[in-house]
């Protein structure tokens, strides 16, 4: 009864939220559900078990979520999206306007700018290139996802998104885990989409399909910018968004954009502050650090290694806004609004991870789920099997790839590690093999970056979902079997 309790929670909270109920009651609901069928105390789970665990995830990532909301939407008033994509643009033109699209999404998203924030700007570049190179617009979804929301995610050493960070306390790494895995699996998604992609024009040419009809009106220029954030502010929308990324789409209309946008090296600027004192943090400050301090009580009795990997992190985006706001100070013509609205998108968005978080911890308290533990744990092939298929199942059931990464590894985590040790697997690998598996099943049509991105895009999900599916979903599951064939034969590097 207890195994089937919890199949019952976790299919009611997965209806639930896609009828656009609130994660941050129905997280719970579910989870006193699953409490109850197995006849556990109630209130203890809601209280003990569901926020302790909640409160923990908050504590540890909440200054991950805040800074990385921040930063991007600084970016978005400053002018220093519009001023990249407006770059790429000019620079490949619309006879690679797939590639200047894929491109400027790896080059935003890497740099620490927030999916949502980078959807405002890319959606109206990618209609104009289009149009303009005669390019289906049913094809613009699986090029801004590609860019966006593949190697740039879960593969490239040293991103700074929050997926890449959820593993480095579990396993004591740092954010350029298996730097060498992640560079071939990031070429590996990169390939296959840009194949995928062209093998598509192609088609469509051929057929004599063009851009198409029926595309939202409005949609190029700053005019477009605010028709896509009016779009992301559904109600419906932004209950699925704010579970799946670190940015509530509805602050992206506060604040205030600058009508001049900085030329392209300032834009650049930022972004090129956050992947280098990430390393240097990662590599040479960390490091050499004396934080013995750290096992002391009123320091959480930790170690520089659990914690070092999301510092390097904070560190490099605080010095990114700082270099930011220092080059865009007359830009920002309303600082105190645009940073109040990039805190305030960043609370959502953590309380309802965390809440999936928290249903997590209660199910797996539960004892119906020593069965499922049972079963992972058996699965052949080693713990990096074992780890991908947990992490893309849970990810793929809440529709969420940090609430899923973290599911699986607050419930396996500890016993992922002790045996990669026990067989001399070094931990980066189990860390670039979590971040990786979270990736890819988490896209599911109710995933709410998938619902926001067709609403931007002004398609449907029978016109584009397929292609996400390809650049998103088998793209990283190839790059995911090569680096765990890689990795057990290899190891680390």
């Amino acid at each position: 009864m207890g195994l089937l309790g919890i199949v019952i929670a976790l299919a009611a909270m997965i209806w639930m939220a896609f009828r656009g109920w609130s994660i941050l009651l129905i997280a719970p609901a579910a989870a006193l559900l699953a409490a109850a069928t197995a006849g556990d105390p109630l209130l203890a789970n809601w209280t003990q078990t569901f926020m302790g665990t909640a409160a923990g995830f908050v504590a540890q990532f909440f200054p991950l979520f805040l800074l990385g909301a921040l930063f991007g939407k600084l970016m978005d008033d400053s002018g220093s999206v519009t001023a990249i994509a407006g770059w790429m643009t000019r620079t490949l033109g619309p006879s690679r306007a797939m590639l200047a699209v894929v491109l400027a999404g790896a080059l935003l998203t890497y740099g620490g700018v927030s999916l949502f924030v980078a959807f405002f700007v890319l959606a109206p570049m990618a209609h104009a290139l289009f149009r303009a190179a005669d390019i289906p617009h049913r094809l613009m979804p699986a090029a801004i996802v590609l860019g966006t929301s593949t190697f740039t995610m879960s593969a490239l050493p040293g991103t700074p998104a929050i997926q890449n960070a959820i593993p480095m306390p579990f396993f004591s790494t740092t954010p350029f885990a298996a730097p060498g895995l992640g560079i071939i699996a990031s070429l590996v998604m990169l390939a296959f989409g840009m194949w995928w992609l062209a093998r598509c024009e192609g088609a469509a040419r051929r057929k004599g399909e063009g851009y198409g009809d029926g595309v939202s009106a409005g949609i190029d220029g700053v005019d477009g910018v605010a028709a896509v954030a009016e779009v992301a502010e559904r109600p419906l929308i932004r209950e699925r968004a704010s579970t799946a990324h670190e940015f509530d789409p509805a602050e992206a209309r506060h604040g205030r954009r600058s009508a001049e946008p900085p030329g392209p090296l300032v834009a650049l600027l930022p972004l090129i502050v956050v992947i280098a004192v990430n390393l240097t943090m990662s590599l040479v400050v960390l490091p050499r650090l004396d934080a013995d301090y750290l096992a002391l009580p009123e320091w959480g009795a930790t170690t520089l290694q659990a914690v070092g990997g999301v510092w390097s992190v904070i560190v490099a985006l605080a010095a990114a806004i700082l270099c930011l706001v220092l080059l865009n100070w007359r830009r920002l013509t309303a600082l105190r609004e645009t940073m109040g609205a990039g805190a305030h998108a960043a609370a959502l968005p953590v309380l309802s991870v965390a809440s999936l978080v928290g249903f997590g911890a209660v199910v797996a308290a539960l004892p119906g789920f020593a069965v499922v533990r049972d079963w992972v744990l058996s699965i052949e092939g080693g713990p990096l099997v074992s780890l991908a298929v947990a992490t893309n199942v849970l990810s793929a059931l809440t529709g969420s790839a940090s609430g899923g990464l973290t599911i699986a590894l607050d419930a396996l985590g500890g016993t992922y590690l002790a045996r990669a040790l026990e067989i001399g697997l070094d931990p980066a690998v189990l860390h670039r093999v979590a971040v990786m598996s979270a990736g890819t099943l988490d896209t599911p049509p109710h995933n709410g970056a998938v619902v926001t991105l067709l609403a931007v895009c002004g398609t449907t999900h029978r016109q584009s979902y397929g292609g996400i599916v390809m650049v998103g979903i088998v793209g990283p599951l190839l790059a995911l079997v090569a680096v765990i064939a890689l990795g057990t034969l290899v190891g680390s590097f």
